[in-house]
Protein backbone atom coordinates (compact mmCIF):
# COMPACT_ATOMS: atom_id res chain seq x y z
CA UNK A 1 0.00 0.00 0.00
CA UNK A 2 3.04 2.47 0.70
CA UNK A 3 4.29 1.39 -2.24
CA UNK A 4 1.23 2.07 -4.41
CA UNK A 5 0.73 5.76 -2.39
CA UNK A 6 4.50 6.99 -3.19
CA UNK A 7 3.74 6.09 -6.59
CA UNK A 8 0.34 7.59 -7.05
CA UNK A 9 2.17 11.10 -5.08
CA UNK A 10 5.26 10.85 -7.13
CA UNK A 11 3.73 10.66 -10.58
CA UNK A 12 0.55 13.60 -9.42
CA UNK A 13 3.40 15.45 -8.63
CA UNK A 14 5.04 14.88 -11.91
CA UNK A 15 2.21 15.15 -14.18
CA UNK A 16 1.66 18.91 -12.87
CA UNK A 17 5.05 19.67 -14.19
CA UNK A 18 4.98 17.52 -17.27
CA UNK A 19 1.56 19.49 -18.02
CA UNK A 20 2.76 23.12 -17.71
CA UNK A 21 6.71 22.41 -19.32
CA UNK A 22 5.44 20.48 -21.99
CA UNK A 23 8.72 18.41 -22.64
CA UNK A 24 9.88 14.86 -21.59
CA UNK A 25 12.94 15.49 -18.99
CA UNK A 26 15.25 12.81 -18.13
CA UNK A 27 14.62 10.46 -15.62
CA UNK A 28 16.89 10.51 -12.82
CA UNK A 29 18.31 7.76 -10.91
CA UNK A 30 17.16 7.50 -7.26
CA UNK A 31 19.85 7.74 -4.67
CA UNK A 32 20.92 5.39 -1.93
CA UNK A 33 21.47 5.79 1.49
CA UNK A 34 24.84 7.21 2.03
CA UNK A 35 24.96 8.26 -1.52
CA UNK A 36 26.67 12.13 -2.31
CA UNK A 37 22.93 13.44 -3.30
CA UNK A 38 24.18 16.90 -2.66
CA UNK A 39 26.70 16.62 -4.97
CA UNK A 40 24.46 15.28 -7.84
CA UNK A 41 22.19 17.77 -7.36
CA UNK A 42 24.57 20.73 -8.15
CA UNK A 43 26.27 18.75 -10.83
CA UNK A 44 22.60 17.92 -12.72
CA UNK A 45 19.26 19.49 -13.45
CA UNK A 46 17.07 17.31 -11.03
CA UNK A 47 13.83 17.26 -12.17
CA UNK A 48 11.90 15.62 -9.01
CA UNK A 49 12.42 14.09 -5.76
CA UNK A 50 10.66 12.58 -2.92
CA UNK A 51 10.97 12.01 1.14
CA UNK A 52 9.62 9.15 2.40
CA UNK A 53 8.48 10.07 6.69
CA UNK A 54 9.51 8.19 9.45
CA UNK A 55 7.86 8.26 12.84
CA UNK A 56 9.94 10.29 15.47
CA UNK A 57 9.51 11.55 18.70
CA UNK A 58 7.60 8.46 20.09
CA UNK A 59 4.97 9.46 17.52
CA UNK A 60 3.32 7.20 15.01
CA UNK A 61 3.46 9.41 11.45
CA UNK A 62 4.35 7.77 8.35
CA UNK A 63 3.82 9.84 5.16
CA UNK A 64 5.62 10.59 1.92
CA UNK A 65 6.70 14.07 0.11
CA UNK A 66 7.07 14.47 -3.57
CA UNK A 67 8.90 17.31 -5.19
CA UNK A 68 8.49 17.98 -8.90
CA UNK A 69 9.68 21.08 -11.23
CA UNK A 70 7.29 23.36 -12.91
CA UNK A 71 9.13 26.09 -14.49
CA UNK A 72 10.86 28.12 -12.58
CA UNK A 73 8.86 26.41 -8.89
CA UNK A 74 8.88 23.38 -7.54
CA UNK A 75 5.29 21.52 -7.04
CA UNK A 76 5.07 19.99 -3.59
CA UNK A 77 2.74 16.76 -2.90
CA UNK A 78 2.25 15.19 0.15
CA UNK A 79 0.09 12.47 2.47
CA UNK A 80 0.86 12.45 5.76
CA UNK A 81 -1.03 9.93 8.35
CA UNK A 82 -1.15 9.45 12.09
CA UNK A 83 -1.14 12.93 12.82
CA UNK A 84 -2.48 14.55 15.63
CA UNK A 85 -5.82 17.13 14.33
CA UNK A 86 -4.85 20.40 13.82
CA UNK A 87 -1.75 22.22 11.88
CA UNK A 88 1.64 21.20 12.41
CA UNK A 89 4.61 23.15 11.18
CA UNK A 90 6.29 21.46 8.21
CA UNK A 91 9.33 22.19 7.00
CA UNK A 92 12.59 21.36 4.97
CA UNK A 93 15.92 21.42 7.24
CA UNK A 94 19.37 21.50 6.75
CA UNK A 95 20.64 18.03 7.09
CA UNK A 96 19.51 14.79 5.22
CA UNK A 97 19.78 12.42 8.38
CA UNK A 98 16.98 11.27 10.47
CA UNK A 99 18.75 9.24 12.69
CA UNK A 100 18.06 10.40 16.26
CA UNK A 101 15.05 9.30 17.36
CA UNK A 102 13.77 12.99 18.19
CA UNK A 103 15.21 13.98 14.46
CA UNK A 104 17.41 16.19 16.21
CA UNK A 105 19.79 15.08 13.53
CA UNK A 106 18.27 16.92 10.55
CA UNK A 107 19.46 19.86 11.88
CA UNK A 108 18.12 23.61 11.93
CA UNK A 109 16.05 25.01 8.85
CA UNK A 110 17.32 24.97 5.60
CA UNK A 111 18.35 28.46 5.11
CA UNK A 112 21.62 29.45 3.16
CA UNK A 113 20.62 32.93 2.81
CA UNK A 114 20.41 33.47 6.71
CA UNK A 115 17.27 34.86 7.08
CA UNK A 116 14.73 35.29 10.35
CA UNK A 117 11.51 32.19 10.45
CA UNK A 118 8.14 33.03 8.67
CA UNK A 119 5.84 31.93 6.91
CA UNK A 120 6.49 30.93 2.72
CA UNK A 121 4.54 34.13 1.61
CA UNK A 122 6.37 36.58 3.86
CA UNK A 123 8.55 38.77 3.41
CA UNK A 124 11.07 37.09 5.29
CA UNK A 125 11.66 33.29 5.70
CA UNK A 126 14.01 30.55 5.63
CA UNK A 127 14.29 28.58 2.32
CA UNK A 128 12.54 25.69 4.16
CA UNK A 129 10.12 27.67 5.45
CA UNK A 130 6.66 25.94 4.15
CA UNK A 131 4.40 26.63 6.92
CA UNK A 132 1.74 24.33 8.24
CA UNK A 133 -0.40 21.40 7.12
CA UNK A 134 -3.58 20.39 8.75
CA UNK A 135 -4.56 16.81 9.61
CA UNK A 136 -8.12 16.25 9.54
CA UNK A 137 -9.88 14.53 12.86
CA UNK A 138 -8.30 10.93 11.62
CA UNK A 139 -5.09 12.47 11.70
CA UNK A 140 -4.45 12.43 7.99
CA UNK A 141 -2.83 15.59 6.03
CA UNK A 142 -2.55 16.11 1.97
CA UNK A 143 -0.87 19.01 0.65
CA UNK A 144 -0.28 20.36 -2.88
CA UNK A 145 1.73 23.60 -2.99
CA UNK A 146 3.96 25.19 -5.36
CA UNK A 147 6.46 27.77 -4.45
CA UNK A 148 9.76 29.05 -4.63
CA UNK A 149 12.15 26.10 -4.41
CA UNK A 150 15.40 24.31 -6.16
CA UNK A 151 16.40 20.91 -6.83
CA UNK A 152 19.74 21.93 -8.50
CA UNK A 153 22.50 24.19 -7.57
CA UNK A 154 24.04 25.45 -4.73
CA UNK A 155 20.47 25.65 -2.74
CA UNK A 156 19.34 22.48 -3.45
CA UNK A 157 17.41 20.69 -1.42
CA UNK A 158 18.67 17.26 -2.41
CA UNK A 159 19.95 15.87 0.45
CA UNK A 160 17.65 17.55 3.27
CA UNK A 161 15.18 16.76 5.05
CA UNK A 162 11.48 16.99 5.56
CA UNK A 163 10.65 17.50 9.03
CA UNK A 164 6.66 18.02 10.70
CA UNK A 165 6.66 18.97 13.11
CA UNK A 166 3.51 18.62 16.96
CA UNK A 167 2.28 22.23 17.08
CA UNK A 168 1.51 24.56 14.73
CA UNK A 169 4.30 27.04 13.29
CA UNK A 170 3.04 30.66 14.31
CA UNK A 171 5.30 32.04 11.22
CA UNK A 172 7.02 34.26 13.02
CA UNK A 173 9.32 33.06 16.10
CA UNK A 174 12.91 32.09 15.34
CA UNK A 175 14.23 29.31 14.45
CA UNK A 176 10.81 27.29 14.58
CA UNK A 177 7.73 29.07 15.17
CA UNK A 178 7.39 27.70 18.42
CA UNK A 179 6.47 24.51 16.56
CA UNK A 180 7.49 21.85 18.79
CA UNK A 181 8.86 18.55 18.59
CA UNK A 182 9.72 16.86 15.12
CA UNK A 183 7.08 14.16 14.91
CA UNK A 184 8.48 13.00 11.19
CA UNK A 185 11.52 13.54 9.07
CA UNK A 186 11.93 12.14 5.96
CA UNK A 187 15.48 12.15 3.37
CA UNK A 188 14.73 14.07 0.22
CA UNK A 189 16.43 11.80 -2.19
CA UNK A 190 16.02 12.44 -5.96
CA UNK A 191 13.62 10.45 -8.10
CA UNK A 192 12.45 9.08 -10.92
CA UNK A 193 10.95 11.63 -13.67
CA UNK A 194 7.84 9.72 -14.97
CA UNK A 195 3.93 10.67 -15.55
CA UNK A 196 1.00 9.11 -16.76
CA UNK A 197 -0.84 10.16 -19.50
CA UNK A 198 -3.85 11.70 -16.83
CA UNK A 199 -3.50 12.76 -13.35
CA UNK A 200 -4.02 9.49 -10.54
CA UNK A 201 -7.88 9.53 -9.61
CA UNK A 202 -6.57 8.99 -5.92
CA UNK A 203 -3.96 12.22 -6.23
CA UNK A 204 -3.92 14.16 -2.95
CA UNK A 205 -6.22 16.92 -3.16
CA UNK A 206 -5.14 20.74 -2.47
CA UNK A 207 -6.67 21.25 0.74
CA UNK A 208 -4.43 21.35 2.83
CA UNK A 209 -1.92 23.84 1.25
CA UNK A 210 0.38 25.38 3.79
CA UNK A 211 -2.00 28.00 5.65
CA UNK A 212 0.48 31.20 5.14
CA UNK A 213 0.32 30.69 1.58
Amino acid sequence: MKTVLCITILCAAACFARAQEGTKAPAQPAATSGSPIAGVAEAQDVRAASAQLEPKSGSKVTGIVAFAKVGDEVRVVAYIQNLTPGKHGFHIHEKGDCSAPDAASAGAHFNPTQQHHGGPMTAEHHAGDLGNIEADASGNAQLNWKGKLSLSGKDSIIGKSVVVHEKEDDLKTDPSGNSGARVGCGVINTAPFAAPAAMPTAAPSASAAPTAH
